[in-house]
């Protein structure tokens, strides 16, 4: 009988205590801003903090509260830039690359196997896990994972692994945005 109390006593308890918590997660939700999933969905998701913020979704973050310019990501490029100026109603700004960072063509980490000693620094390094292996064992990256951030590089004691430019294909190929040239429309004029 007493084991019957108990279980009830119990029942009870959670049900009450399950009733307000879903109460103060309806009444305390916080909303997050939909302009930043907008940002964050047009950046690469490469993680790889060459705009200066530790990854996409700060750095998107930063752009939707005016606290940083839509034209700092390399992996992105011009078409990113011209992404985003369009979502923000933003003129185009060309990519800056005052701090050391370029724009760069689409690349893949290709892991030299006779060099590799298999530390697995690399591994740690990944911030999306393109690379796999063993301790004392060759790695090897996963190419269609690979986002071409080489943050890679630096922790590699041997200097195996080589940033390879990916060619455009009909998988990957996108449609640029017409350069018009100040030349040509002025003479057209």
């Amino acid at each position: 009988m007493s084991f019957l109390l108990a279980l009830a006593v119990m029942a009870g308890l959670a049900l009450l205590l399950g009733a307000i918590l879903g109460f103060a997660a309806i009444k305390y939700k916080v909303d997050e801003d939909p302009l930043v999933d907008k940002i964050d969905a047009i950046l690469p998701q490469t993680q790889c903090g060459q705009c200066g913020f530790p990854g996409c979704k700060p750095y998107a973050t930063a752009i939707a509260n005016e606290e940083a310019e839509i034209n700092k990501c390399p992996p992105g490029g011009e078409d990113g830039i011209r992404k985003l100026a369009d979502l923000l109603g933003k003129d185009f700004v060309p990519f800056d690359d005052g701090g050391g960072a370029a724009e760069k063509p689409r690349s893949v980490a290709i892991i030299r196997e006779d060099t590799c000693i298999g530390c697995t620094l690399c591994i740690q390094a990944c911030p999306v896990d393109a690379i796999v292996g063993a301790a004392k064992h060759l790695h090897t990256v996963i190419e269609s994972e690979c986002t071409g951030c080489e943050l890679c590089l630096a922790p590699c004691p041997v200097d195996c692994i080589d940033m390879v430019a990916v060619g455009e294909n009909v998988n990957n190929w996108k449609w640029r945005y017409p350069v018009i040239q100040l030349k040509q429309v002025k003479a057209g004029a």
